[in-house]
């Protein structure tokens, strides 16, 4: 039987990120991405130096797990937060979350190639499911060629999760000798002073109105969807079967998908629809045949 508090932290963080990608996309019109992919990283930072100072465990990791720090930091704080936060200004928020989270499907091939595991039929099912997902989603037939900005940013989406792919194979690859929560303060810094100079280059001093709108979408991006969403991804992988965890996961695009069109008014059309569907059973084949 599932510990109801591990049950409840899951729903709570399938919830608080798939209801953020509408709020990202509010939060884009008072501030430039890369700034505010900072901010986001700031206060997720920030939130985590506040609960771990007082139990003494704010320190530096130790060097073994400086390559695993630098890794997250940089692929799946800095590029992946980076990369999403541009694209979404040319792309609508539901199809950005369905896209994003094509990640598990790449993890399957790199984990062979990378770490000797075994690519079964039910990982290349899977693998081919959630390719052709991708095909509808981008349907070739009915897509604007022409139009570079859509273009590029479905493109940016596909590096977004194959960035976050990176970081996932090296975790497992990795050989810990520290907590995730313990390290996950240094992963923020690291990505925070990556992006810094890009920011700075490519958009000039941050220029973000400090609405009311924005206040509340970066008090739920830095504190919620960051800092409590990290912690409990971590306490849930503990808790609860991987599978089980992985299969939960699915249901974060469609809550992206629905929670856009409630908040953005985004269509739900046939295609998305049909594009998550296939890409939820590539995703679902994958974890499925972790238990075998």
């Amino acid at each position: 039987m599932f510990d109801r508090r591990a049950v409840a932290l899951l729903v709570s963080l399938v919830l608080v990120w798939g209801a953020n990608w509408p709020i990202l996309k509010l939060g884009l019109a008072h501030i430039q991405p890369l700034w505010f992919a900072e901010l986001r990283l700031a206060l997720g930072a920030l939130s985590f130096a506040v609960v771990l100072t007082p139990l003494g465990r704010l320190r530096p990791p130790p060097r073994r797990d400086w390559p695993l720090v630098l890794t997250v930091g940089l692929l799946q704080m800095a590029a992946f937060l980076g990369l999403a936060n541009i694209a979404l200004q040319v792309v609508p928020a539901g199809r950005s979350a369905i896209l994003a989270y094509t990640t598990p499907l790449w993890v399957a091939p790199g984990a062979a190639l990378f770490l000797g595991e075994r690519l079964t039929r039910g990982r290349l099912a899977g693998v081919g499911l959630g390719l052709a997902g991708v095909a509808v989603l981008f349907n070739p037939a009915g897509f604007d060629w022409n139009d570079g900005g859509a273009l590029l940013g479905n493109g940016m989406l596909m590096l977004a999760a194959l960035a976050w792919a990176a970081g996932i194979l090296h975790v497992r690859g990795h050989c810990w000798t520290t907590s995730p929560l313990d390290l996950a303060f240094w992963q923020m810094l690291v990505g925070l002073v990556a992006l810094l100079p890009l920011a700075w280059l490519w958009e000039g001093p941050p220029r973000a109105d400090w609405s009311a709108e924005f206040l509340w979408v970066a008090a739920y991006n830095g504190p919620l969807a960051t800092a409590f969403a990290f912690w409990a991804a971590v306490t849930v992988n503990r808790m609860l079967p991987a599978v089980t965890v992985s299969l939960a996961y699915l249901c974060v695009p469609a809550g992206g998908v629905l929670a856009s069109a409630l908040m953005l008014g985004e269509p739900l059309t046939a295609t998305n629809l049909l594009g998550l569907t296939l890409i939820a059973a590539g995703v679902a084949a994958v974890a499925l045949t972790e238990r075998s």
